[in-house]
Protein backbone atom coordinates (compact mmCIF):
# COMPACT_ATOMS: atom_id res chain seq x y z
CA UNK A 1 0.00 0.00 0.00
CA UNK A 2 1.33 3.40 -0.96
CA UNK A 3 0.97 6.03 1.75
CA UNK A 4 1.22 9.78 1.33
CA UNK A 5 0.98 12.89 3.48
CA UNK A 6 -2.84 12.97 3.66
CA UNK A 7 -3.18 9.37 4.89
CA UNK A 8 0.12 8.75 6.73
CA UNK A 9 -1.35 9.57 10.13
CA UNK A 10 -4.33 7.25 9.67
CA UNK A 11 -2.45 4.33 8.04
CA UNK A 12 0.77 4.44 10.08
CA UNK A 13 0.47 6.44 13.27
CA UNK A 14 -3.03 5.22 14.18
CA UNK A 15 -2.51 1.60 13.13
CA UNK A 16 -3.49 -0.97 15.75
CA UNK A 17 -0.74 -3.33 14.57
CA UNK A 18 2.96 -2.61 13.94
CA UNK A 19 3.75 -0.95 10.61
CA UNK A 20 6.78 -1.50 8.40
CA UNK A 21 7.25 1.66 6.32
CA UNK A 22 9.39 1.36 3.20
CA UNK A 23 10.81 4.81 2.36
CA UNK A 24 11.82 4.62 -1.31
CA UNK A 25 12.12 6.49 -4.62
CA UNK A 26 11.55 5.51 -8.23
CA UNK A 27 15.20 6.13 -9.22
CA UNK A 28 16.67 4.14 -6.29
CA UNK A 29 18.19 0.84 -7.45
CA UNK A 30 18.65 -0.62 -3.92
CA UNK A 31 14.97 0.24 -3.29
CA UNK A 32 14.00 -1.93 -6.25
CA UNK A 33 16.16 -4.74 -4.85
CA UNK A 34 14.44 -4.71 -1.46
CA UNK A 35 10.90 -4.22 -2.81
CA UNK A 36 10.19 -7.92 -3.57
CA UNK A 37 11.37 -8.86 -0.06
CA UNK A 38 9.12 -6.24 1.51
CA UNK A 39 6.17 -7.50 -0.57
CA UNK A 40 6.86 -11.08 0.57
CA UNK A 41 6.81 -9.96 4.18
CA UNK A 42 3.56 -8.08 3.58
CA UNK A 43 1.91 -11.27 2.29
CA UNK A 44 3.40 -13.65 4.86
CA UNK A 45 2.60 -11.56 7.92
CA UNK A 46 -0.44 -9.57 6.77
CA UNK A 47 -2.34 -10.24 10.00
CA UNK A 48 0.59 -9.19 12.21
CA UNK A 49 2.20 -6.23 10.48
CA UNK A 50 0.99 -3.60 8.04
CA UNK A 51 3.45 -2.87 5.25
CA UNK A 52 3.29 0.48 3.47
CA UNK A 53 5.50 2.44 1.11
CA UNK A 54 6.31 6.15 1.13
CA UNK A 55 7.82 7.68 -2.00
CA UNK A 56 10.24 10.25 -0.56
CA UNK A 57 10.22 12.35 -3.73
CA UNK A 58 6.44 12.76 -3.59
CA UNK A 59 6.25 13.05 0.20
CA UNK A 60 9.25 15.12 1.21
CA UNK A 61 7.62 16.43 4.39
CA UNK A 62 7.27 12.92 5.80
CA UNK A 63 10.88 12.12 4.87
CA UNK A 64 12.05 15.32 6.59
CA UNK A 65 9.89 14.74 9.66
CA UNK A 66 11.41 11.28 10.18
CA UNK A 67 14.93 12.34 9.20
CA UNK A 68 15.20 9.92 6.28
CA UNK A 69 18.71 10.54 4.92
CA UNK A 70 19.24 7.33 2.94
CA UNK A 71 16.95 5.08 0.99
CA UNK A 72 15.78 2.48 1.18
CA UNK A 73 14.97 2.97 4.84
CA UNK A 74 12.58 0.50 6.42
CA UNK A 75 11.10 2.06 9.55
CA UNK A 76 9.09 0.13 12.12
CA UNK A 77 6.27 2.00 13.87
CA UNK A 78 4.46 0.67 16.93
CA UNK A 79 1.58 2.63 18.46
CA UNK A 80 2.45 5.66 16.34
CA UNK A 81 6.12 5.76 17.35
CA UNK A 82 9.11 4.87 15.19
CA UNK A 83 10.83 2.19 17.23
CA UNK A 84 13.43 0.84 14.82
CA UNK A 85 14.81 1.13 11.30
CA UNK A 86 16.89 -0.68 8.72
CA UNK A 87 18.88 1.33 6.20
CA UNK A 88 19.90 -0.08 2.83
CA UNK A 89 19.07 -3.19 0.84
CA UNK A 90 19.38 -6.09 3.25
CA UNK A 91 18.44 -9.79 3.14
CA UNK A 92 15.00 -10.88 4.29
CA UNK A 93 16.44 -12.50 7.42
CA UNK A 94 17.78 -9.13 8.61
CA UNK A 95 14.37 -7.50 8.24
CA UNK A 96 12.66 -10.41 9.98
CA UNK A 97 15.13 -10.34 12.87
CA UNK A 98 14.27 -6.68 13.49
CA UNK A 99 10.52 -7.24 13.10
CA UNK A 100 10.65 -10.18 15.48
CA UNK A 101 11.20 -7.77 18.38
CA UNK A 102 7.79 -6.21 17.73
CA UNK A 103 5.63 -9.04 16.39
CA UNK A 104 5.35 -12.81 16.66
CA UNK A 105 6.56 -14.21 13.35
CA UNK A 106 5.20 -17.76 13.59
Amino acid sequence: MDVDEPNFKQEVLKSEIPVLVDFWAEWCVPCKMVEPIVMEIAKEFKEKVKVVRVNVDDNQNIAIQYNIMSIPTLAIFVNGVRVDEIIGAVPKRVILSKLQKYITLN
